[in-house]
């Protein structure tokens, strides 16, 4: 373990906040410009629980992606010292690999959503990415020992005295 990282439920809550938010403003987006209308992901999550309402998907999706991805990625980024956005990628790009093998099979659509549009496999990597490094992104902004190591920008000395 990095000693000089800690973890923070409260952060990791707060940074999967703001990366559910950023995603679920693209998938609107791009539901709103029809761009590949056949993959709605928030739907195969209500599907993939037996749902088929979209206030089903929705709601598991705020909670997986706070609760449990926030939470999680927090924990887990205490034990892996890359920078905190690539811990996001990183964690993002594992994420969607679960999503690809039980989710999309638990919906009915195959491994890798092989009975949905081409390219969900694609754009939900996408936009996984998209939230892992927002979510790795957001968490390492609020961490301490970090802001303390950025240079200041006019000076370029840096306030870290460990």
């Amino acid at each position: 373990m990095n000693a000089e990282r800690t973890w923070s439920a409260g952060w990791g809550l707060l940074a999967g906040l703001t990366a559910t938010i950023v995603v679920s403003l693209l998938i609107l987006l791009k539901e709103a410009l029809h761009f590949m209308p056949g993959v709605n992901p928030v739907m195969e999550l209500a599907n993939a629980l037996g749902r088929r309402d979209a206030v089903a998907g929705w709601t598991a999706h705020f909670a997986i992606g706070v609760l449990a991805w926030g939470t999680l990625f927090a924990w887990l980024d205490s034990y892996v010292s890359l920078p905190h956005w690539m811990n996001g990628l990183l964690f993002a790009s594992i994420v969607w690999l679960g999503v690809m093998l039980v989710i999309m099979p638990a919906a009915g659509d195959g491994l890798f959503g092989a009975q949905l549009a081409y390219g969900t496999p694609t754009v939900t990597l996408f936009l996984n990415w998209i939230y892992g490094v927002v979510l790795g992104g957001v968490y390492g902004r609020l961490q301490p020992t970090d802001r303390e190591r950025v240079p200041h920008r006019w000076h370029g000395v840096s306030s870290y005295h460990g």
